[in-house]
Parts: C-alpha cells; sequence; structure tokens
C-alpha cells in the first residue's frame, strides 16, 4: 500500500529555518533546489534595481526588490527583480519570506542554469497569478523579451525598459546589458 507524501503548504515554507529554506522553492507542495548565481547575472539584477530605485521609490511609484519569494498559487518563486506599484507597497511584510500575493513587474535573467523556455514557463505562471508584466533578459543575445496580457514584444540594446505598470522609468537596455 502507497503511503501518501505529505504536499508543504505556503504557511509551511515560511516555518522552514533559513538552511532548510535556502536556495530553494516551493513548487507544487515539494521543496526544489535552485542554482545559485553566477556574478554576471547578479551584477546585472543589482545594476536593474540600482538604475530603477531613483524612479521608483524616491518618487514614490513604489518598490523594486531582487529575489524576493511571492506566493503564485501555492508555489514560493523569486523572480530575479520585482516591481510592486506604489498601490501594493503597504501589502508587503519585511518579516515574510514569501509575501502573499504576486509583484506588479517581474524580470527573469536568462543563465547556464535557466534555459529561455524553462523562464517562458515560470512568466507564464506570474501572469496567471497577478503579475501585469513579465520580462525576460537575455545577455548572450542582447534582447528583452516583454508578456503580458495586452501584448508581446522582443526588444534590442538600442531601446529602452519602459515597463507600463511603472511610468516614468526608462532605462537603456544597453546600460542594462554592460551592468
Amino acid at each position: 500500500m502507497a503511503t501518501a507524501v505529505a504536499r508543504l503548504t505556503i504557511d509551511d515554507f515560511e516555518l522552514l529555518s533559513d538552511e532548510e529554506a535556502y536556495n530553494k522553492e516551493l513548487v507544487d507542495g515539494e521543496l526544489v533546489a535552485v542554482a545559485g548565481n553566477i556574478g554576471e547575472h547578479n551584477r546585472m539584477r543589482d545594476g536593474i534595481v540600482l538604475m530603477s530605485h531613483s524612479v521608483v521609490e524616491r518618487k514614490n511609484r513604489g518598490m523594486v526588490i531582487s529575489e524576493q519569494e511571492f506566493d503564485f498559487g501555492g508555489n514560493a518563486h523569486a523572480p530575479d527583480v520585482s516591481f510592486l506599484t506604489a498601490a501594493k507597497v503597504p501589502l508587503y511584510d519585511p518579516k515574510r519570506r514569501v509575501q502573499p500575493f504576486a509583484p506588479d513587474l517581474a524580470i527573469e535573467i536568462e543563465s547556464a542554469s535557466n534555459s529561455f523556455r524553462y523562464l517562458v514557463g515560470r512568466i507564464e505562471k506570474y501572469l496567471r497569478f497577478g503579475t501585469r508584466e513579465g520580462w525576460i533578459l537575455s545577455r548572450d543575445t542582447r534582447r528583452a523579451f516583454l508578456f503580458s496580457a495586452n501584448r508581446e514584444a522582443i526588444f534590442n540594446e538600442s531601446h529602452n525598459f519602459e515597463p507600463e505598470s511603472i511610468p516614468g522609468l526608462s532605462i537603456p537596455f544597453r546600460d542594462i546589458f554592460e551592468f
């Protein structure tokens, strides 16, 4: 007789020690290891946060944060960079590992451990659970891919990152890819 395996919930994940949850996400009730990021990935992620901070936070348009886990239909995922509009900032709880809502915008950076196809699946999940815009950035192709309910588009380094959900934010992709 097979024994049913108990599936973890977001609340269970929240109660794990930092060591147990380190480099893990919660996917369909199971802990899944995620690869650590390499330096060029981290610098690009941090560059986006730095370059967007003055418009997003200093002008009270919301919050930008990296590697924060959010609840996507009972699954805990941490986009590389997330943006919250000003309306969602009051929901943010700095004491929680997993925020009980989806960010307004999520960015994933393509890497050797996360293929484009895999990242498209993640972005599609984010959109199903409340994220308004999802972006995939590819350093190798120097392209940015936008996914939203309204449109899909591909941008190159001559364009600017100008998300609809953060009015006034405009960062040249060239600068992002150079970080």
